[in-house]
């Protein structure tokens, strides 16, 4: 199919499920900035969960588009999960210890599987 001269990647229905799950992610994480920004409790911890919304709403439109970019952003993003969760485990102490682990190992192993397989075309 063209449009305009250039032409419209072809995606896998795996593909679109991972960009809209991206993005409700994206739109979850952004719904927790805003009201963190009014009465910031921490700065660090806004500025993580901005770097989730971003990273999140970045990777699902370059899965969207079939970029190769994608890949690295669903990394950045679990890289931003985990040191989320290590944040609100071990420095703010409102998160239990373990329940950071599991989130920092869940989130670094579905984001190297979700970009392996991106990166596997």
């Amino acid at each position: 199919m063209k449009l305009s001269g250039g032409t419209v990647p072809r995606r896998s229905t795996t593909h679109a499920v991972i960009a809209v799950l991206l993005g409700v992610f994206g739109i979850s994480r952004a719904s927790y900035v805003l009201p963190m920004a009014a009465r910031p409790a921490s700065p660090v911890l806004l500025a993580l969960f901005a770097a989730q919304a971003v990273c999140a709403l970045a990777a699902a439109v370059g899965v969207w588009r079939g970029e190769r970019w994608a890949a690295g952003l669903v990394i950045a993003l679990g890289v931003a999960v985990a040191a989320t969760a290590v944040f609100e485990g071990f420095v703010l102490g409102i998160v239990a210890y373990l329940y950071a682990v599991l989130i920092v190992v869940l989130a670094l192993a579905v984001a190297l599987g979700v970009a392996a397989y991106l990166n596997r075309r």
